[in-house]
């Protein structure tokens, strides 16, 4: 079937909801992503405003992304043993009681930086789990025949959620403020829990392994040394991580300084870019379960890499916008051909510390948040993509070209 039938036939490219679960699972995701969206916007601005640093935003970006690191592999062992259906729920209601405990402090509080940093710590390990636990019982739902199709459908939703809660964040920020902004954001994770509560089976897929976690960790130890293809796609997730994903430290910067438009523009900003995450995952949704998996893998890293080198030619807010969403297109497409790759090239059993692998690669973006931000102070923030943009066009086209194990998965 050619790509326009299959994205025109609503059957293949919605094949994933005609589970019951999946549906619950996908419209809480999109709401949860909304507290997310907001969440995004209200942490890049308030450590910017009370910094006027660059760096500063990018150590607070770093520190919202350094549980992955480090909770990677235990989130793993953890969704290995547990039932993720239960276990993502309560995830979900740590996640409320996080939000609404930065909203407290900041209506009593705005000085120093370190207290909001410590919190999104916090906020950080809450999604280092949820993110390991949704992919895996996304898989466990919809069956290895749907895998693609329904972790796409999945990423779509974040970024729906993601757009209506970049655009609700300016506005919220500038006419009830950032305490009241997370408030919000609790508020989201909470219904996004009601809607939870009405999933009701473990998933057609679902393995749960009868030994302990610490038996589990010991275990990943081994997959990791004997299965090379889940370390190599483990090694591009960081690295796409490190030089692709970390743009998004720069964004107050170009919003403030760059292009002047403040938070309602940085609101906006952030809506294109998880609009143009929705085309590329609309585009791969209706793909299917096609083949070449692995070199169309290393097409779209070549592409982000070169959209993040366009930010330097510079131009007007609409050019930046469209560049912003391109990227993030090819951003959302590659992040979701490699979690299903790596949950395919395991066993079923093993799916779970397979996403906790995924979640212990981006956990090292902290390393390129706090190089981003370093370089965003000395050079300017289109002088430091245009350098990543290039590392990462370099390195995807040496990858491609040399590693044939992961370029020939179908």
């Amino acid at each position: 079937m050619s790509l326009l039938s299959q994205l025109s036939t609503g059957r293949g490219w919605a094949a994933s909801f005609q589970h019951r679960d999946f549906r619950f699972l996908w419209t809480a995701t999109v709401v949860q992503s909304v507290g997310m969206g907001m969440e995004f916007v209200a942490l890049g601005w308030v450590v910017f405003e009370l910094t006027n640093s660059a760096f500063w935003v990018g150590v607070s970006s770093a520190a919202r992304m350094a549980p992955f690191f480090f909770l990677g592999i235990v989130s793993g062992a953890v969704a290995d043993r547990v039932d993720r259906r239960i276990f993502i729920r309560w995830i979900t209601l740590l996640g409320s009681a996080m939000a609404g405990l930065t909203g407290l402090v900041l209506h009593v509080y705005y000085g120093p930086v370190w207290p909001i940093i410590a919190l999104s710590v916090g906020m950080g390990s809450v999604w280092a789990f949820t993110m390991t636990l949704r992919q895996a019982y996304t898989y466990d739902i919809v069956g290895p025949e749907s895998a693609l199709n329904g972790m796409s459908l999945a990423t779509l939703s974040q970024q729906l959620g993601g757009v209506v809660g970049s655009l609700a964040a300016g506005v919220i920020i500038e006419r009830a403020g950032i305490a009241n902004q997370y408030m919000a954001i609790g508020a989201c994770y909470a219904l996004s829990l009601g809607v939870l509560m009405w999933t009701r089976e473990p998933g057609l897929a679902a393995a749960r392994t009868t030994q302990s976690v610490l038996q589990n960790l010991v275990g990943y130890v081994e997959i990791l040394r004997t299965n090379r293809t889940l370390l190599l796609l483990m090694m591009l997730a960081g690295v796409i991580e490190i030089f692709g994903f970390t743009h998004q430290s720069l964004l107050p910067v170009f919003a403030k300084d760059v292009l002047g438009v403040g938070a309602f523009g940085l609101g906006i900003m952030s809506a294109f870019r998880q609009g143009g995450g929705i085309v590329g995952l609309v585009v791969l949704a209706g793909l299917g379960n096609f083949r070449r998996k692995g070199l169309m893998l290393f097409i779209i890293a070549g592409a982000f890499g070169a959209g993040e080198m366009a930010f330097w030619l510079g131009g007007n807010f609409f050019s930046f916008v469209l560049i912003l969403s391109f990227i993030n297109a090819c951003a959302m497409a590659i992040d979701t051909l490699n979690r299903t790759l790596m949950q395919e090239n395991v066993s079923n059993e093993e799916r779970g510390r397979a996403m906790g692998s995924w979640v212990l690669s981006i956990g090292i973006g902290p390393v390129g948040h706090l190089g981003v931000g370093a370089m965003g102070e000395r050079f300017g923030a289109p002088m430091t993509l245009l350098i990543n943009g290039s590392i990462l066009l370099g390195v995807s086209v040496a990858s491609g070209l040399g590693l044939k194990r992961v370029r020939r998965l179908p």
